[in-house]
């Protein structure tokens, strides 16, 4: 490894490492024909690439919550429910909750209603979320942001520790002896954060013990080395053992069988939803050839045929020592064809090499 390169501080325990996908099921036209496919197509294929995705061997399978019309998942829990029972065994996860204008309780009574019928394979990521829209839907008051998210947390990470609950806060009425149900099969329902880049989210996960999930969708990645290592810092100050807590880094990507291919099929598709999003933030016109920078080996893509996915996502390890990998595996207006080979791929090349790989290069604690 380029010794220049900043590697974040390893966790001492061996844990297998996890690779999976994360959508937020997007509405984009086809960049070819400007179509934008019918919402039952999107939703069938959908759960065609989990099931998928399921049986060659992926470990998670993650959908995000949004309230725009260019996003089909407002309800990632009735999709998942549906993709339950159709898997064996992937684990199902949301890609992010928007859990500062969800009610904590409801939250939990899903997700345990989803452990139920994946028999112990669901898990929960929290966050606030990177679009708006969720609050004035709710009802609730953009002044209260960050408010609105650390208490709600509180308490979801409480109702996963207690059955009868007693709790008050702020933005939500009092729990007084309050029986919480159903529960879920796991004797604790899995608990990650979802955190866009800011040292103070940072810090809330690990003064929790809670798994962060880094979002890492431009840039150099090693720039990001610093919030793992803060958060191991700090979570080792709080009293957790860091080692024993997983470390996501989710990110863009798709696979075809050669480089080429792989960035013929993914930045038109990308470009569409870049530049979309970029007229409502300001941040000006990108181009193909700006977006494919982000292909090269210190770039924030996954984009490639298996033999560069596989040596990015194992240049990456020796940054982050992190324990899972999520890829936003492409967006819907690539052909469904070239999805489901993207993750036949990703299953069957890239993820039986980079297990191997990392846990070759693994020391354990105790060997």
């Amino acid at each position: 490894m380029n010794p220049s390169v900043p590697t974040a501080a390893a966790p001492s325990a061996a844990r297998p490492f996890e690779l999976g996908i994360y959508t937020f099921a997007e509405m984009l036209p086809d960049p070819k024909t400007g179509k934008i496919m019918d919402s039952v197509e999107r939703t069938r294929n959908l759960m065609e690439t989990i099931e998928l995705a399921d049986q060659v061997g992926l470990d998670v399978f993650a959908i995000g919550e949004h309230h725009r019309a260019d996003f089909l998942a407002s309800s990632p829990l009735v999709m998942l429910g549906a993709a339950a029972a159709r898997t064996k065994n992937i684990r199902l996860s949301t890609a992010v909750t928007v859990l500062s204008s969800d009610d904590p309780v409801r939250v939990f009574q899903d997700f345990a209603t989803l452990d139920l019928l994946s028999n112990g394979r669901a898990e929960m990521m929290a966050g606030r979320g990177s679009f708006i829209e969720s609050f004035p839907l709710f009802g609730y008051d953009l002044t209260d942001y960050d408010e609105l998210f650390s208490e709600k947390l509180e308490l979801l990470s409480l109702l996963r520790e207690e059955e009868i609950v007693t709790w008050q806060g702020k933005h939500r009425s009092a729990l007084e002896q309050q029986g919480i149900y159903p529960r879920p099969v796991q004797d604790k329902l899995p608990l990650w954060v979802a955190v866009g880049g800011t040292p103070e989210s940072v810090v809330r996960a690990a003064l929790m013990g809670l798994p962060m999930a880094l979002a890492i969708i431009g840039g150099m990645p090693e720039r990001f080395a610093p919030f793992l290592d803060l958060y191991r810092r700090a979570s080792t100050q709080a009293g957790h053992d860091p080692s024993q807590i997983p470390l996501s880094i989710n990110s863009h990507g798709f696979i075809a069988d050669n480089a080429r291919a792989a960035a013929d099929a993914y930045y038109p598709a990308a470009l569409i939803m870049r530049n979309r999003i970029g007229r409502e933030r300001g941040w000006g016109q990108t181009h193909i050839a700006e977006m494919e920078t982000g292909m090269h080996l210190r770039g924030a893509d996954f984009v490639g045929g298996p033999d560069e996915v596989i040596e990015k996502i194992l240049f990456q390890h020796e940054i982050f020592r992190h324990q899972r990998l999520l890829l936003y595996l492409g967006l819907n207006n690539i052909e469904h064809k070239q999805m489901l080979r993207a993750i036949e791929l990703y299953g069957t090349k890239v993820a039986p090499i980079v297990r191997e790989e990392i846990a070759r290069r693994t020391v354990p604690v105790n060997p």
